[in-house]
């Protein structure tokens, strides 16, 4: 069984309704709409996680939200990748990015953490910053700091989020069905602010 799975798609995220509609949460309610979209339950308990088994794009898929606490994420997505016997390159991460303008999405192929404490857990764990992930920005002027990422937004914001997870619901699948360049191409060009890549 474990040998089927193909890809694992992981969204950043904090356990617990009080941060169900907060900026921070960006990457599980974009695991949820993926789980929603193709009728994936999202309810094993494995490796410090909730994990769903399913097909998107003809390919077979786990997609995970570990229950860790953001700063502790790379342990349940190293402990799934052994269970699964995926390789980093087969990890798709998706979270939100203070660096970035808001509703913007950018994919990279591999990179730095770049000060997201979720995302240098996970590539202290896995051992290797090389795996793509899909980037969504929640930078909204004096909206800073973990302050404003636990912030439960109003209900205005919230429907942003819910089209900004559908957004990286599609880059997800995207990848999986194109491959990552092909998908930087498409998903990359929409995004407005920095023309400007950064390594």
């Amino acid at each position: 069984m474990a040998d089927r799975v193909e890809f694992l798609v992981v969204g950043l995220g904090n356990p617990g309704e009080e941060y169900e509609f907060t900026p921070h949460n960006l990457g599980f309610l974009a695991i949820d709409r993926l789980a929603e979209l193709h009728a994936i339950r999202v309810s094993l308990k494995e490796c410090d996680a909730r994990v769903g088994l399913g097909t998107i794009r003809s390919k077979r898929v786990a997609l995970a939200k570990p229950q860790t606490f953001m700063n502790e994420s790379g342990r349940a997505v190293n402990g799934l990748l052994g269970r699964y016997e995926i390789d980093p390159d087969r990890l798709i991460v998706v979270y939100d990015e203070l660096d970035l303008p808001w509703g913007t999405l950018r994919i990279r192929p591999k990179g730095s953490a770049a000060g997201h404490n979720g995302m240098k857990s996970v590539i202290a764990h896995v051992g290797t910053q090389n795996f793509p992930r899909v980037r969504m920005g929640v930078e909204r002027g004096s909206g800073r700091g973990a302050g404003y990422l636990l912030s439960r937004l109003t209900r205005s914001h919230r429907k942003e989020l819910e089209e900004m997870a559908g957004r990286a619901a599609e880059a997800v699948e995207s990848i999986l069905a194109e491959g990552v360049e092909k998908s930087m191409a498409i998903y990359n060009r929409r995004a407005q602010g920095s023309e400007q890549e950064e390594e």
